[in-house]
């Protein structure tokens, strides 16, 4: 069996806990993501997803529950710590780019690598890299405003590679795009993903591009399926 990249046990998180409007988004739930297999979180809009995605990115912590990513329990870390495991080991991917506009799309590639630690000369080098691989290297002076939807999200998913995580995190990465990019942007995508051998769990309502993953779970009701 597959070793297993990221494990959540009986996750449980809720809102306005204690008083009368509390709002319980998951109710135990459990999924785990094998060391290189692909899975798509299928649910419908309101179901929580984005929550489940921002603890297992260590974004977020459950009221209950554990969250383990290659095998490490990572409850009871402190902030610090969960911000050097999150550094490390999780790239994310939202709907939006949320690409910082005044820098070029060589640039925005380049700042998670300097944030952490890498020399100027190997984070550019590393930017160049992914840029080109995901069809846009020519496209690396530009800032993100004289670049298309499609253009800007490949840049983010460079980004989110940038300093070569384990475990990747997409919230409908391809949802603002228009059917024909999204389908191209998403083969992209899976192609970064399967050459560097990532764990990803990718939340997306289109199931044409769920069906191109190994594997479909769904959240409904606070929990998983």
């Amino acid at each position: 069996m597959s070793e297993t990249m990221l494990e959540l046990e009986g996750v449980k998180k809720g809102y306005n806990r204690g008083k009368p409007s509390e709002v319980l988004v998951l109710r135990g739930a459990t999924l785990s993501v094998a060391k290189g297999e692909v899975v798509a979180l299928v649910a419908p809009s309101g179901a929580g997803k984005s929550t489940l995605l921002h603890i297992a990115g260590l974004l977020d912590v459950p009221d209950a529950g554990t969250v383990r990513l290659g095998g490490r329990a990572m409850g009871g870390l402190s902030d610090r710590a969960r911000t050097e495991a999150r550094r490390e080991e999780v790239g994310f991917i939202y709907q939006f780019h949320h690409l910082l506009p005044e820098f070029t799309a060589l640039e925005n590639v380049m700042i998670p690598q300097l944030a952490n630690g890498a020399p100027r000369a190997k984070a550019e080098a590393r930017a160049r890299e992914l840029l080109e691989k995901v069809g846009v290297g020519a496209r690396a002076g530009h800032r993100p405003a004289a670049l298309s939807g499609g253009e800007q999200q490949r840049v983010a998913f460079c980004r989110a590679l940038a300093n070569a995580p384990k475990l990747l995190l997409a919230d409908e990465p391809t949802g603002n795009l228009d059917p024909a990019t999204s389908d191209q942007v998403f083969g992209v995508l899976m192609e970064l993903v399967r050459a560097t051998g990532l764990s990803a769990l990718i939340a997306t309502h289109n199931l044409e591009l769920a069906a191109r993953m190994d594997r479909i779970v769904r959240l409904s009701a606070g929990a998983v399926s």
